[in-house]
Protein backbone atom coordinates (compact mmCIF):
# COMPACT_ATOMS: atom_id res chain seq x y z
CA UNK A 1 0.00 0.00 0.00
CA UNK A 2 1.29 3.48 -1.31
CA UNK A 3 1.83 5.72 2.20
CA UNK A 4 -0.24 8.77 2.20
CA UNK A 5 1.56 12.19 1.85
CA UNK A 6 0.41 14.67 4.25
CA UNK A 7 -0.40 17.89 2.78
CA UNK A 8 -1.13 21.53 4.53
CA UNK A 9 -2.05 24.49 2.91
CA UNK A 10 -0.18 27.90 3.80
CA UNK A 11 -1.86 30.86 2.67
CA UNK A 12 -4.59 30.74 0.25
CA UNK A 13 -4.52 34.34 -0.98
CA UNK A 14 -3.32 33.18 -4.65
CA UNK A 15 -6.95 31.90 -6.56
CA UNK A 16 -4.92 28.94 -8.13
CA UNK A 17 -4.95 27.29 -5.08
CA UNK A 18 -9.00 26.31 -5.11
CA UNK A 19 -8.08 24.10 -8.58
CA UNK A 20 -4.96 22.88 -7.08
CA UNK A 21 -7.06 22.16 -4.08
CA UNK A 22 -9.36 20.04 -6.07
CA UNK A 23 -6.18 18.24 -7.48
CA UNK A 24 -4.97 17.13 -4.03
CA UNK A 25 -8.27 16.16 -2.57
CA UNK A 26 -8.57 13.63 -5.54
CA UNK A 27 -5.00 12.00 -5.39
CA UNK A 28 -5.26 8.50 -3.84
CA UNK A 29 -1.82 8.84 -2.30
CA UNK A 30 -2.75 11.91 -0.70
CA UNK A 31 -4.67 13.34 2.56
CA UNK A 32 -5.39 16.84 3.60
CA UNK A 33 -4.59 17.46 6.86
CA UNK A 34 -4.41 21.30 7.54
CA UNK A 35 -4.72 24.72 6.24
CA UNK A 36 -3.02 28.00 7.72
CA UNK A 37 -4.26 31.37 6.92
CA UNK A 38 -5.67 34.59 8.60
CA UNK A 39 -8.64 35.36 6.48
CA UNK A 40 -11.25 33.61 8.50
CA UNK A 41 -13.72 33.14 5.20
CA UNK A 42 -10.93 31.71 3.49
CA UNK A 43 -10.36 29.06 6.56
CA UNK A 44 -14.19 28.60 6.26
CA UNK A 45 -14.04 27.97 2.46
CA UNK A 46 -11.06 25.15 2.53
CA UNK A 47 -13.13 23.60 5.45
CA UNK A 48 -16.52 23.53 3.95
CA UNK A 49 -15.11 22.66 0.10
CA UNK A 50 -12.42 20.30 0.93
CA UNK A 51 -13.10 18.88 4.55
CA UNK A 52 -9.46 19.91 5.66
CA UNK A 53 -9.60 18.85 9.39
CA UNK A 54 -7.49 21.78 11.21
CA UNK A 55 -6.98 25.47 10.68
CA UNK A 56 -4.70 27.83 11.65
CA UNK A 57 -4.75 31.51 11.81
CA UNK A 58 -1.43 31.80 10.49
CA UNK A 59 0.44 29.34 8.40
CA UNK A 60 3.11 29.36 10.61
CA UNK A 61 1.38 27.63 13.17
CA UNK A 62 0.73 25.18 11.04
CA UNK A 63 3.64 24.59 9.83
CA UNK A 64 5.13 24.52 13.27
CA UNK A 65 2.06 22.00 15.11
CA UNK A 66 1.49 19.63 12.34
CA UNK A 67 3.53 16.37 10.64
CA UNK A 68 3.72 17.56 7.13
CA UNK A 69 5.07 16.02 4.10
CA UNK A 70 4.09 18.55 2.00
CA UNK A 71 3.05 22.40 2.18
CA UNK A 72 0.85 24.01 -0.79
CA UNK A 73 1.73 27.36 -0.72
CA UNK A 74 -0.81 29.98 -2.08
CA UNK A 75 0.59 33.10 -0.93
CA UNK A 76 1.85 36.46 -2.34
CA UNK A 77 4.89 36.21 -4.52
CA UNK A 78 6.83 37.85 -1.49
CA UNK A 79 6.36 35.27 1.41
CA UNK A 80 6.67 32.45 -1.02
CA UNK A 81 10.65 32.61 0.21
CA UNK A 82 9.60 32.48 3.94
CA UNK A 83 7.36 29.53 3.19
CA UNK A 84 10.28 27.66 1.31
CA UNK A 85 12.79 28.52 4.52
CA UNK A 86 10.42 27.33 7.74
CA UNK A 87 9.47 24.44 5.71
CA UNK A 88 13.00 23.09 4.39
CA UNK A 89 14.75 22.12 7.78
CA UNK A 90 11.72 20.47 8.93
CA UNK A 91 11.72 18.53 5.66
CA UNK A 92 8.69 19.32 4.54
CA UNK A 93 8.29 19.82 0.36
CA UNK A 94 7.38 22.73 -1.13
CA UNK A 95 4.73 23.11 -4.06
CA UNK A 96 4.25 27.19 -4.68
CA UNK A 97 2.46 28.80 -7.08
CA UNK A 98 3.88 30.57 -10.18
CA UNK A 99 6.13 33.27 -10.16
CA UNK A 100 9.14 31.64 -7.40
CA UNK A 101 9.04 34.98 -5.94
CA UNK A 102 9.19 38.85 -6.23
CA UNK A 103 12.65 39.39 -6.40
CA UNK A 104 15.45 37.02 -7.44
CA UNK A 105 17.29 37.54 -3.66
CA UNK A 106 14.36 35.91 -2.76
CA UNK A 107 13.98 33.61 -5.45
CA UNK A 108 17.43 32.05 -4.50
CA UNK A 109 16.85 32.04 -0.73
CA UNK A 110 14.61 29.52 -1.81
CA UNK A 111 17.23 27.80 -3.51
CA UNK A 112 19.45 27.89 -0.79
CA UNK A 113 17.05 26.43 1.53
CA UNK A 114 15.89 23.63 -0.56
CA UNK A 115 20.03 22.45 -1.38
CA UNK A 116 20.78 22.87 2.75
CA UNK A 117 18.16 20.50 3.71
CA UNK A 118 17.37 18.58 0.11
CA UNK A 119 13.97 18.98 -0.14
CA UNK A 120 12.28 19.53 -3.20
CA UNK A 121 10.53 23.03 -4.19
CA UNK A 122 8.59 22.39 -7.33
CA UNK A 123 7.08 25.86 -8.67
CA UNK A 124 3.36 25.78 -10.33
CA UNK A 125 2.76 26.93 -14.00
CA UNK A 126 -0.41 26.39 -15.48
CA UNK A 127 0.42 26.27 -18.64
CA UNK A 128 3.03 23.73 -18.01
CA UNK A 129 -0.29 20.90 -17.69
CA UNK A 130 -1.69 22.23 -21.25
CA UNK A 131 -1.60 19.82 -23.95
CA UNK A 132 -0.91 21.84 -26.40
CA UNK A 133 2.21 22.91 -24.47
CA UNK A 134 3.32 20.58 -24.02
CA UNK A 135 2.96 19.56 -27.67
CA UNK A 136 5.03 22.62 -28.72
CA UNK A 137 7.68 21.24 -26.12
CA UNK A 138 8.00 18.27 -27.15
CA UNK A 139 8.62 18.97 -30.22
CA UNK A 140 10.95 21.83 -29.87
CA UNK A 141 13.39 19.82 -27.01
CA UNK A 142 12.84 16.79 -30.02
CA UNK A 143 14.92 19.31 -32.50
CA UNK A 144 12.08 19.88 -35.15
CA UNK A 145 11.88 23.28 -36.21
CA UNK A 146 15.72 23.28 -35.90
CA UNK A 147 17.71 25.30 -33.42
CA UNK A 148 15.14 28.05 -31.40
CA UNK A 149 16.42 31.93 -32.48
CA UNK A 150 13.10 33.55 -31.61
CA UNK A 151 9.84 32.71 -28.57
CA UNK A 152 7.00 35.23 -28.29
CA UNK A 153 4.41 34.54 -26.05
CA UNK A 154 1.65 37.18 -24.81
CA UNK A 155 0.02 36.75 -21.36
CA UNK A 156 -3.20 38.90 -21.52
CA UNK A 157 -6.77 39.46 -20.16
CA UNK A 158 -8.95 42.62 -18.73
CA UNK A 159 -7.26 42.97 -15.13
CA UNK A 160 -7.54 40.64 -12.01
CA UNK A 161 -10.38 42.75 -10.80
CA UNK A 162 -12.23 43.32 -14.15
CA UNK A 163 -12.02 39.06 -14.98
CA UNK A 164 -13.51 38.71 -11.18
CA UNK A 165 -10.08 37.21 -9.67
CA UNK A 166 -11.10 37.82 -5.60
CA UNK A 167 -10.48 40.45 -3.57
CA UNK A 168 -7.67 38.78 -1.58
CA UNK A 169 -6.02 38.04 -4.68
CA UNK A 170 -6.08 41.13 -6.28
CA UNK A 171 -5.63 43.64 -3.35
CA UNK A 172 -1.74 41.91 -3.29
CA UNK A 173 -1.36 41.68 -7.14
CA UNK A 174 -1.98 45.91 -7.08
CA UNK A 175 0.60 45.86 -4.33
CA UNK A 176 4.60 46.53 -5.78
CA UNK A 177 6.03 44.93 -2.92
CA UNK A 178 4.09 41.62 -2.40
CA UNK A 179 3.58 40.91 -6.13
CA UNK A 180 7.31 42.44 -7.61
CA UNK A 181 5.52 44.70 -9.90
CA UNK A 182 2.60 44.71 -11.92
CA UNK A 183 1.36 43.07 -15.19
CA UNK A 184 4.67 42.71 -15.68
CA UNK A 185 5.68 40.27 -13.06
CA UNK A 186 1.91 38.71 -13.43
CA UNK A 187 2.37 37.98 -16.67
CA UNK A 188 5.39 38.44 -18.51
CA UNK A 189 6.68 35.78 -16.08
CA UNK A 190 5.13 32.76 -18.70
CA UNK A 191 6.94 34.01 -21.50
CA UNK A 192 9.81 34.39 -19.20
CA UNK A 193 9.92 30.71 -17.98
CA UNK A 194 9.24 29.73 -21.19
CA UNK A 195 12.23 31.12 -22.17
CA UNK A 196 14.15 29.83 -19.40
CA UNK A 197 13.01 26.27 -20.22
CA UNK A 198 14.44 26.01 -23.54
CA UNK A 199 17.68 28.71 -23.59
CA UNK A 200 18.23 29.43 -20.60
CA UNK A 201 19.15 32.94 -19.39
CA UNK A 202 19.60 35.71 -21.81
CA UNK A 203 22.98 38.16 -22.39
CA UNK A 204 20.73 40.88 -22.22
CA UNK A 205 17.51 41.85 -21.28
CA UNK A 206 15.83 45.51 -22.31
CA UNK A 207 11.97 46.13 -20.51
CA UNK A 208 9.34 48.62 -20.44
CA UNK A 209 6.07 49.04 -18.51
CA UNK A 210 3.51 52.13 -17.90
CA UNK A 211 -0.16 52.06 -16.50
CA UNK A 212 -1.71 52.81 -19.75
CA UNK A 213 -5.49 52.47 -18.87
CA UNK A 214 -6.44 51.46 -15.02
CA UNK A 215 -7.69 54.26 -13.34
CA UNK A 216 -7.31 52.85 -9.81
CA UNK A 217 -3.58 52.70 -8.46
CA UNK A 218 -2.11 49.74 -9.99
CA UNK A 219 2.05 49.21 -10.40
CA UNK A 220 1.81 48.63 -13.93
CA UNK A 221 -0.95 47.65 -16.79
CA UNK A 222 1.10 46.77 -19.49
CA UNK A 223 4.42 45.32 -19.63
CA UNK A 224 7.17 44.14 -22.57
CA UNK A 225 10.58 42.18 -21.93
CA UNK A 226 13.01 41.48 -24.60
CA UNK A 227 15.98 39.20 -24.02
CA UNK A 228 18.76 38.86 -25.99
CA UNK A 229 20.76 35.59 -26.15
CA UNK A 230 23.75 35.01 -28.24
CA UNK A 231 21.99 34.04 -31.15
CA UNK A 232 18.16 34.09 -30.35
CA UNK A 233 15.47 36.68 -28.97
CA UNK A 234 13.11 35.91 -26.52
CA UNK A 235 9.97 38.43 -25.77
CA UNK A 236 8.25 38.72 -23.24
CA UNK A 237 4.55 40.44 -23.69
CA UNK A 238 1.92 41.10 -20.05
CA UNK A 239 -1.64 43.21 -20.16
CA UNK A 240 -4.01 43.28 -17.82
CA UNK A 241 -5.96 45.83 -20.89
CA UNK A 242 -7.00 43.33 -22.78
CA UNK A 243 -10.94 42.67 -23.22
CA UNK A 244 -10.98 40.38 -25.47
CA UNK A 245 -9.23 37.36 -26.73
CA UNK A 246 -5.77 36.66 -28.41
CA UNK A 247 -6.18 38.32 -32.25
CA UNK A 248 -2.91 35.56 -33.34
CA UNK A 249 -1.71 32.69 -32.59
CA UNK A 250 0.15 32.10 -29.08
CA UNK A 251 2.76 31.90 -27.73
CA UNK A 252 4.96 31.55 -31.46
CA UNK A 253 8.58 30.04 -31.72
CA UNK A 254 10.32 30.07 -34.54
CA UNK A 255 13.46 27.59 -35.68
CA UNK A 256 16.35 27.74 -38.34
CA UNK A 257 13.93 24.81 -39.75
CA UNK A 258 10.82 25.62 -38.87
CA UNK A 259 8.23 27.42 -36.71
CA UNK A 260 5.57 25.93 -33.99
CA UNK A 261 2.74 27.97 -32.61
CA UNK A 262 -0.26 27.57 -30.67
CA UNK A 263 -3.44 28.28 -32.11
CA UNK A 264 -6.51 27.18 -29.29
CA UNK A 265 -6.31 23.96 -29.22
CA UNK A 266 -4.43 23.23 -32.39
CA UNK A 267 -0.76 23.41 -32.88
CA UNK A 268 0.59 24.79 -36.08
CA UNK A 269 3.78 23.97 -37.35
CA UNK A 270 6.02 24.83 -40.55
CA UNK A 271 8.95 23.02 -41.46
CA UNK A 272 10.86 23.38 -44.65
CA UNK A 273 8.96 20.03 -45.94
CA UNK A 274 5.59 21.60 -45.46
CA UNK A 275 2.88 22.77 -42.90
CA UNK A 276 0.40 21.07 -40.89
CA UNK A 277 -1.76 21.64 -37.98
CA UNK A 278 -1.60 19.33 -34.78
CA UNK A 279 -4.30 18.15 -32.43
CA UNK A 280 -2.32 18.31 -29.30
CA UNK A 281 -3.48 14.78 -27.51
CA UNK A 282 -4.60 14.77 -24.09
CA UNK A 283 -1.97 15.30 -21.30
CA UNK A 284 -0.81 11.65 -19.71
CA UNK A 285 0.07 10.62 -15.91
CA UNK A 286 2.01 11.81 -14.50
CA UNK A 287 2.04 15.15 -16.01
CA UNK A 288 -1.03 16.42 -15.85
CA UNK A 289 -1.57 18.35 -12.93
CA UNK A 290 1.11 19.86 -10.77
CA UNK A 291 0.43 17.55 -7.58
CA UNK A 292 0.18 14.58 -9.48
CA UNK A 293 3.77 15.57 -10.88
CA UNK A 294 4.83 15.99 -7.88
CA UNK A 295 4.16 13.10 -5.86
CA UNK A 296 5.14 10.94 -8.39
CA UNK A 297 8.88 13.00 -8.15
CA UNK A 298 8.81 11.94 -4.50
CA UNK A 299 7.63 8.92 -5.24
CA UNK A 300 10.43 7.38 -7.67
CA UNK A 301 12.99 9.98 -6.89
CA UNK A 302 13.16 11.40 -10.19
CA UNK A 303 14.20 14.88 -10.62
CA UNK A 304 11.76 17.74 -11.13
CA UNK A 305 12.36 18.80 -14.66
CA UNK A 306 11.05 21.08 -17.52
CA UNK A 307 9.13 24.47 -16.88
CA UNK A 308 8.04 23.92 -12.90
CA UNK A 309 11.92 22.64 -12.09
CA UNK A 310 13.34 25.27 -9.63
CA UNK A 311 16.33 25.93 -11.55
CA UNK A 312 14.33 27.07 -14.68
CA UNK A 313 11.89 28.97 -12.78
CA UNK A 314 14.60 30.39 -10.40
CA UNK A 315 16.60 31.77 -14.24
CA UNK A 316 12.51 33.24 -15.19
CA UNK A 317 13.16 34.92 -12.21
CA UNK A 318 16.42 36.58 -12.79
CA UNK A 319 14.66 37.64 -16.56
CA UNK A 320 11.75 39.32 -14.89
CA UNK A 321 14.17 40.91 -12.03
CA UNK A 322 15.96 42.33 -15.25
CA UNK A 323 12.75 43.00 -17.33
CA UNK A 324 11.79 45.51 -14.34
CA UNK A 325 15.31 46.99 -13.30
CA UNK A 326 15.46 47.79 -17.19
CA UNK A 327 11.97 48.96 -17.14
CA UNK A 328 12.66 51.35 -13.83
CA UNK A 329 16.35 52.56 -15.41
CA UNK A 330 15.92 52.93 -18.91
CA UNK A 331 18.90 50.75 -20.03
CA UNK A 332 19.93 47.64 -20.97
CA UNK A 333 20.92 45.04 -18.27
CA UNK A 334 23.51 42.25 -18.53
CA UNK A 335 23.24 38.65 -17.07
CA UNK A 336 23.88 37.19 -15.00
CA UNK A 337 22.90 40.17 -12.26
Amino acid sequence: MARKYRVGVAMMVHDHVWGELAHWASHPDVELVAAGDPNEDLRHKVQAEYGVPRVYDTWQEMVEREELDIVQAASNNRDAADIVEACAPRGIHVISEKPMSATLDQANRMVRAAEATDIRVMINWPTAWAPTVQEMERRIVGGEIGRLIYLKQRSAHNGPKEIGCSTHFWSWLYDEELNGAGALMDYCCYAADMCARFMGLPEQVAGMRGTFVKTYPVPDDNAIILMRYRDAFGVAEACWTQPVGYATPNPVAYGTDGSLAISGSEVLMQTTSGAKTIIAPPTEYPRRNGPEYLIHCLQTGEPITGFCSMSVSRDAQEILEAGKRAADSGTTMRLPL
